[in-house]
């Protein structure tokens, strides 16, 4: 019998109410803790079975994404997705690359470089984690000192923050928006709001319902062109009376969104994810 298996790392509201949602749609539907499962050459699960891959280290993810594949199984998102949504720097190339406005950014590979990239991008801007989430590990930098500080201490902190992600930072006012995509269209949007620059609802930023208009629709049904996918959730700023991307996300978490949409999001995304069945 095929199943849908949500793949996890440590179980969270959004993986419990994607499995609620799955049994309100009458879909077999397990729920797998992958922490202690070792891979090889055979499949830990059947090859008809579809897998929605919800592991917290987006790295480990992406790896049992990979394993799944080469062994003919379904996995939502796929590899390829996670690939670019994984990383920063990889999600701003093929934004560009399709024309999709998006706050200017530029990359180094030393402190050195790091800063005469910022010289040249200009104060103040945000230096982010290449992979991260939650908004962890982001740095306002206002001027010359604070940036040499950020890029000495990035510097020592190992392999993976020593490729500078530098990027615009935009006068947002006190709130960005979160939108989910669904099989390639667009099902709600949220704004968050914070006194604080960062307004991940992660760190305490409120949510709030944002109707969909023609000009996000087309804006969100880009960027899946572009990256693909059966579940996206993007960050969108607003300058200058346009939206851009801020960033992709293949594995964003939901529950703060469900509310102030009225939507059903873990619905629509087991849906999306069953349909894909051999």
């Amino acid at each position: 019998m095929t199943v849908l298996r949500i793949l996890f790392t440590r179980l969270r509201t959004e993986e419990k109410l994607l499995r609620e949602a799955a049994e309100k749609q009458n879909i077999p539907c397990e729920l797998m803790n992958v922490s202690d499962v070792w891979y090889g050459e055979k499949p830990f699960c059947g090859t008809d079975d579809v897998v929605l891959a919800r592991c917290v280290s987006h790295n480990q993810n992406e790896a049992v994404a990979q394993i799944l594949e080469s062994q003919g199984i379904t996995v939502v998102n796929s590899s390829s997705v996670m690939a670019v949504c994984g990383n920063k720097l990889s999600t701003s190339i093929a934004l560009a690359k399709a024309g999709i406005e998006q706050p200017r950014f530029r990359t180094a590979f030393t402190p050195e470089a790091a800063l005469e990239a910022l010289e040249d991008l200009g104060y103040p801007a945000v230096c982010k984690p290449v992979s991260g989430s939650w908004g962890r590990l982001l740095a306002k930098i206002n001027d010359r000192e604070a940036a040499e500080a950020v890029f000495e201490h990035k510097s020592m902190l190992g392999v993976m923050h020593n490729t500078f992600y530098i990027q615009e930072f935009i006068e947002k006012g006190d709130c960005d928006v979160r939108a989910f995509v669904v099989d390639g269209e667009p099902i709600c949007a949220i704004t968050r709001q914070s006194g604080h620059w960062i307004t991940n609802t992660a760190r305490g930023g409120s949510a709030s319902n944002l109707p969909l208009d023609k000009e996000i629709n087309s804006v969100l049904r880009s960027v899946h062109r572009v990256i693909g996918g059966e579940f996206l959730a993007v960050d969108l700023f607003r300058k200058d009376g346009k939206w851009l991307v801020n960033e992709v996300n293949d594995g964003g978490e939901f529950r703060n969104s469900i509310g102030p949409t009225a939507t059903d999001i873990p619905g629509a995304v087991v849906r999306a994810a069953w349909n894909r069945r051999h």
